[in-house]
């Protein structure tokens, strides 16, 4: 396997734990937790979810 392959795969699994995290916020507000900071983690996660479709499309 080559250097850029390894890297590729290495890239991959960042993106799948970071999607892992955003659909565990995703989660947990849709059952009520955090309701103070509900508005600012609903953006991020939408805006990590458009992060890592972008960053799945360039490196899959």
């Amino acid at each position: 396997m080559t250097l850029s392959n390894e890297k590729s795969i290495e890239i991959s699994k960042l993106i799948a734990l970071l999607n892992e995290d955003r659909a565990l916020i995703l989660e947990q507000i849709d059952k009520g937790e955090w309701s103070e900071l509900r508005k600012d983690l609903a953006s991020l996660e939408r805006e990590l979810g458009h992060l890592l479709t972008i960053a799945a499309e360039k490196f899959n």
